[in-house]
């Protein structure tokens, strides 16, 4: 496992398939995790559930959010990750196909990081995914995590 870990929430089983063929094609080294629903992603960030023996020391560098997701939204999750001292500078990116100004406000107002419309087409997703990670996981720097 590297230190660059990517953390997707995404519940659309055929799309998770299309993000991790897009992700092996990438060139940077990296670790992807995906999830289906809300309470999965926290329960991986914050070490509960089947997720209770992860090293809560290695944080993702990067985490990907669908808004419309099963339990609890993106953007409950997203305010939950922001609230934790551990994850609260976390990079967190919302890919979304809303095109509604409600989402992409409500977004940035609880602290997304980036605001992507979900690619339909293969190449714009490969492109997307090249650019996020050579962006997060090799240019961006985040303060450490503190008490």
């Amino acid at each position: 496992m590297t230190s660059r870990t990517i953390l997707i929430l995404e519940d659309n089983r055929d799309y998770q398939e299309l993000i991790e063929l897009a992700f092996e094609q990438c060139e940077i080294e990296h670790d992807l995790i995906i999830v289906s629903d809300g309470v999965e992603l926290l329960d991986y960030l914050f070490g509960r559930s089947r997720f209770s023996d992860r090293d809560l020391t290695r944080m993702p560098k990067l985490i990907l959010l669908d808004l419309e997701v099963p339990r609890i939204s993106g953007l409950e999750v997203l305010q939950q990750i922001r609230a934790a001292q551990n994850t609260r500078f976390i990079p967190v990116a919302i890919v979304s196909t809303s095109i509604e100004p409600e989402d992409l406000i409500n977004s940035y107002r609880y602290g997304c990081n980036s605001y992507i419309r979900k690619p339909i087409d293969f190449t714009q997703l490969q492109n997307i995914v090249r650019e996020l990670t050579l962006y997060w996981l090799t240019i961006n720097h985040v303060p450490p995590v503190s008490g």
